[in-house]
């Protein structure tokens, strides 16, 4: 599992059928970091701490072990400061 922040969504609209219309969301580990799209499990906005999974967690976090994500939103973190 991961920290990281939403930064913004993504629109795609030419996308595979088996995504469905599963929202994906820009997401950092780090300001200045690399950046990664994640596919919205919880329903969070940008600015959010989220808790990400990854590999077959993420695929099974989504909705099936078929679907195809390597990057998942499983958590909305309430409190979290990031520098302690």
């Amino acid at each position: 599992m991961k920290i990281m922040r939403v930064e913004k969504t993504l629109v795609s609209t030419s996308r595979i059928e088996a995504f469905g219309h599963r929202p994906l969301l820009v997401v950092q580990d780090k300001p200045g970091g690399p950046r990664s799209v994640a596919v919205d499990a919880v329903g969070c906005v940008p600015g959010d701490w989220v808790i990400c999974v990854g590999s077959s967690a993420a695929r099974e976090a989504a909705g099936a072990k078929d679907f195809p994500s390597d990057l998942t939103i499983v958590g909305i973190i309430d409190r979290w400061n990031p520098e302690g």
